[in-house]
């Protein structure tokens, strides 16, 4: 999976990398580097008016700010930059609303396509880790098998389902409020129906839901491969519902920013989470300041903080500082590592949330999926115990008994090898530069 936002980080790095250890700047060369930043902005489909003001609210600050005592220019200038995106994009976290008498109704909507059931079931999941009481209700009576896919990721989410066949969509969120009511839940969300295009007909129906069930949020889940066109699906189906924010999807695919860059700043609408994966654990709450940071290739401790302290133990995490501070990090640490990051997500991406650590790295192959990291277990399991502890007498007989054992090739075993060395790696920056590993990698 792609950093978030990888192409346009690296365009504005690029941008301000000419700027670097110079004590002053002078206009012309502010005024450069910004043209290059709109360029960026604008291929990676960003609304053409939100680039024009944003580069002009740099521009003005660049040019008559002074610079900040022990900041060079170029640090001047990336601050009030990381500053005017962390506007653009809302400038602070929007929290869902919660009822003032349960329960809390959530109107989830937005166009086929865009991944709203299966939103529908990260939410259930993120809010049934906070301890709520959920209920999903099958509100998209049209699309085949709408029903029994939401079935399906209410079973994967461990979250009951309310269902009343292919009925009238109104009668189907009442009573799913109804029964939420009698059976003790604080949270319904409703999925509703979608379509290929915005029409009349689908409207409509939304507008009945609204009206009929008074819903606490009303969230479009928009898919974020649309850039600046999501601006367009969003500002229709504000016009007609009011909506109260944005989840945006599939923010891991080829994603160019163009949507969460654009979609604050033209509907003066928060986004309130993001789907950052296919995983039901896959959505993160949208941080306007950290998704600046990321875009700047400034890191996002803080969210990779929140995803270690959900997948590790304080005392698993306290073990491997130990290991890492010793200098004992071995390969069976690194087997029980796999399956923490199993559980926070893609290391390339947690490796991209550490500041300056995507670059040192670069060119390291990062990226493991599912498939491989059972390989990776395989291979490991076939070692003895001497040599997961002491990999470094992994000579070629050892190496091609263990792919044998595993039934894989001796590349594959040399493949694991260099991907632990470089995690060894990664593990002596933080232990030298008297950090704490915020993950379990």
């Amino acid at each position: 999976m792609a950093a978030l936002f990888g192409s346009l980080s690296e365009k504005i790095s690029h941008a301000f990398a000419k700027l670097k250890n110079k004590g002053a700047l002078s206009e012309l060369e502010i005024k450069n580097a910004m043209r290059e930043v709109r360029i960026a902005l604008l291929e990676a489909d960003v609304n053409f008016m939100v680039v024009k003001a944003f580069i002009n609210a740099v521009s003005k600050r660049a040019i008559g700010e002074d610079i900040l005592k022990g900041l060079d220019a170029s640090q001047q200038v990336i601050k009030i930059v990381n500053e005017e995106l962390t506007n653009l994009m809302g400038s602070t976290h929007s929290k869902l609303e919660v009822a003032a008498k349960p329960p809390t109704v959530i109107m989830m909507c937005g166009l086929q396509g865009a991944g709203k059931t299966t939103m529908c079931g990260k939410l259930a999941l993120h809010l049934r880790k906070q301890g709520k009481k959920v209920l999903l209700a099958a509100g998209d009576v049209y699309r085949p098998a709408a029903i029994k896919q939401l079935q399906i990721v209410g079973t994967k989410v461990e979250t009951p389902v309310f269902e009343m066949g292919q009925m009238d969509p109104v009668k189907i969120a009442q009573n799913a409020i109804v029964h939420a009511t009698k059976n003790g839940m604080d949270t319904v969300i409703i999925d509703t129906a979608g379509r290929l295009q915005i029409d009349q007909e689908l409207m409509a129906e939304l507008s009945n839901i609204k009206a009929k069930v008074n819903p606490t949020e009303i969230l479009l889940v928009v898919d974020a491969m649309l850039g600046q066109e999501s601006v367009n699906v969003a500002s229709s189906f504000n016009e007609q519902l009011e909506i109260s924010g944005v989840i945006l999807t599939k923010l891991d695919g080829d994603t160019r920013g163009g949507a969460a860059l654009s979609i604050k700043a033209m509907l003066n609408k928060p986004i309130k989470f993001c789907g950052i994966g296919e995983k039901m654990t896959d959505i993160e709450p949208f941080y306007p300041d950290r998704m600046a940071s990321r875009i700047l290739g400034m890191g996002d401790v803080l969210t990779l903080i929140e995803k270690a302290q959900a997948a590790i133990s304080e005392e698993d995490a306290l073990k491997l500082a130990k290991k890492v501070k010793d200098r004992t990090f071995d390969l069976e640490d690194y087997l029980t590592q796999m399956n923490n990051m199993k559980k926070m997500g893609n290391l390339a991406d947690l490796a991209g949330m550490i500041p300056g650590l995507s670059k040192k790295l670069k060119g390291a192959d990062l990226n493991v999926d599912e498939k491989q990291m059972e390989k990776m277990k395989a291979i490991i399991l076939s070692m003895t115990q001497e040599e997961r502890r002491r990999p470094e007498i992994l000579n070629g007989s050892r190496r091609r008994r263990i792919a044998k054992g595993s039934g894989n090739t001796v590349q594959d075993v040399n493949k694991l090898l260099n991907q632990f060395n470089q995690t060894k790696d990664m593990m002596k920056m933080f232990s030298s530069g008297k950090r704490k590993l915020p993950f379990g990698f």
